[in-house]
């Protein structure tokens, strides 16, 4: 969780080679932390009182779980996952520069030749993909809250 993700590019290039998988494995990585952190801290704070009245029907445990816990945790979650992905969609450039595939690696080729009418597009390309995401997880946001 605390290894940046283009550290993480960077050592799963050197090991596996250049290309979509490396920066897929760095992305995964570095998300898989952060979303287990922030969730645990949420598992932390859900109302123990819900889950005991669960458990006083005579509900198993994934009932329980299914009834009590998840719930309580959903809208968290939900916005755990849309911030996540935000994050992800601008980390996914920046892996692609050190060759860790993606649109990155297109604009480090496109820089690299000086074409830059190339550049250009694929930048208002990573502006309006990131304008998007924003869209989409203000309105996800506005849902869950």
């Amino acid at each position: 969780r605390s290894i940046n993700s283009l550290i993480w590019a960077l050592l799963l290039v050197s090991m596996i080679g250049p290309g979509l998988l490396a920066g897929i494995i760095a992305i995964g990585l570095r998300s898989i932390g952060f979303v287990g952190k922030l969730l645990y801290e949420a598992i932390e704070e859900i109302d123990e009182s819900q889950v005991e009245a669960v458990r006083a029907t005579g509900a198993s445990g994934a009932q329980v779980l299914d009834y009590g816990i998840v719930p309580q945790i959903l809208p968290a979650f939900a916005g755990i996952s849309v911030f996540r992905w935000d994050i992800n969609i601008r980390e996914s450039t920046i892996l692609g520069l050190v060759g860790a595939g993606g649109i990155g690696l297109q604009l480090q080729a496109s820089l690299n030749t000086l074409a830059w009418p190339q550049v250009t597009m694929i930048l208002l390309l990573v502006l309006g993909t990131v304008l998007v995401s924003e869209w989409v997880s203000a309105k996800v946001r506005h849902a869950v809250i």
